[in-house]
């Protein structure tokens, strides 16, 4: 598969970047891999394609590494048809939801492609999950980063506005995957990004994740409709299946007989996050008791959408030949409310000319 490797530099014990071009192609490029190791146990592998992390491997409770992301042996695998669902995937411009594929901006409507039922999702038919990115590997005494970086041109997927992009993705020596996001625009837009990785912290091959344990620090989230677009309702998780506020296993509650589990055929909601001033703030706690293995996540995002992979279904064959069920790998997606360019309500996604987007996240892992 590979054609050249080159170094970037960094001994063992350091964190460090490794390049390797890949023999498979988009738009006539061949696709970059990149793998990271923060010089203690932890290395993350991403492709130029979709800024698409394809490994992610992290010890045990006894030190055992194992890759704890959904994902391919080699970047073909997502080129598929019908492509895969978004695995390790970077989202935009908007991750998540827009209802009916419209939404109007300073009185004029912009039609975007209706690419999940009536709905337009995760940035279209082409959304920045199907982009090949520019790579540019950094090293410091702190960390391992590559910086993705691409222009969307104006008008691509219908959304208004030339938008320049930049993603970092830093593993560090305190085992953290610093997520940080950056972007410009020329016109008004709306811009949500997002990291779509499928989690199982017990490995990717492990089965599903239903014994995991989940704690989300929100009191309310955002009721959706048949077609799993927000209804505009902020609803207590009070007594309801949706209250993670203490550690819960995910299989807990999850075919209970609610509305809500019905329409999302399982988790696939927004909840809206207890947040403390504008920095980073608890979003969730995700740990699996078998390996011990813990994530926490913090972020400047004020929502958090938990998938639990009720869409998987036992076709996709994965790394290793591994079949990937129904429930295998949980998304912890950190966003701004889905459907937001049409719920004025909600917190604005709209980006404007002179102004930055900036959004932060952070997965720290340990094991207990």
């Amino acid at each position: 598969m590979s054609v050249a490797q080159t170094p970037a530099g960094g001994a063992q014990g350091k964190p460090s970047v490794t390049h390797t071009t890949s023999t498979a192609r988009s738009d006539g490029k061949p696709i970059e891999m990149y793998t990271l190791n923060n010089g203690r146990g932890i290395e993350m592998q991403v492709i130029s394609y979709g800024g698409i992390i394809t490994s992610l491997k992290v010890p045990d409770k006894s030190g055992k590494a194992a890759d704890i992301v959904l994902g391919f042996d080699s970047p073909d695998g997502y080129l598929g048809d019908p492509p895969p669902p978004y695995f390790g995937a970077l989202i935009g411009r908007y991750g998540n939801r827009i209802g009916k594929a419209a939404f109007t901006l300073d009185g004029k409507t912009y039609k975007l492609a209706a690419n999940n039922g009536p709905n337009h999702l995760h940035g279209g038919v082409r959304g920045f999950d199907k982009q090949l990115w520019t790579v540019t590997p950094r090293e410091s005494a702190d960390g391992a980063s590559v910086v993705l970086t691409r222009t969307s041109p104006d008008g691509e997927e219908g959304y208004p506005g030339n938008l320049q992009a930049r993603v970092t993705y830093t593993l560090t020596s305190k085992n953290e995957l610093v997520i940080e996001y950056h972007a410009t625009t020329d016109k008004p837009t709306p811009v949500n990004l997002t990291q779509h990785s499928y989690f199982n912290l017990a490995g990717h091959d492990a089965g599903d994740i239903l014994g995991h344990e989940l704690t989300i620090n929100a009191d309310r989230y955002t009721p959706v409709d048949d077609t799993l677009i927000p209804t505009g309702e902020l609803a207590p998780v009070e007594g309801t299946p949706f209250d993670f506020r203490k550690a819960t296993a995910i299989g807990a509650r999850i075919d209970q007989d609610n509305p809500q589990l019905k329409n999302g055929k399982g988790y696939d909601h927004n909840w809206v996050l207890n947040r403390s001033g504008a920095g980073l703030s608890l979003a969730a706690t995700l740990t699996d008791p078998k390996s011990g293995r813990t994530l926490e996540v913090r972020t400047t995002e004020p929502g958090l959408q938990f998938y639990s992979g009720n869409f998987l279904d036992g076709t996709i064959k994965g790394k290793g030949g591994h079949v990937y069920a129904h429930r295998t790998g949980l998304c912890l997606e950190t966003q701004h409310f889905p459907d937001s360019p049409n719920k004025p309500k909600f917190p604005s996604t709209i980006l404007k000319a002179g102004q930055t987007y900036e959004s932060k996240t952070v997965f720290t892992f340990s094991a207990r």
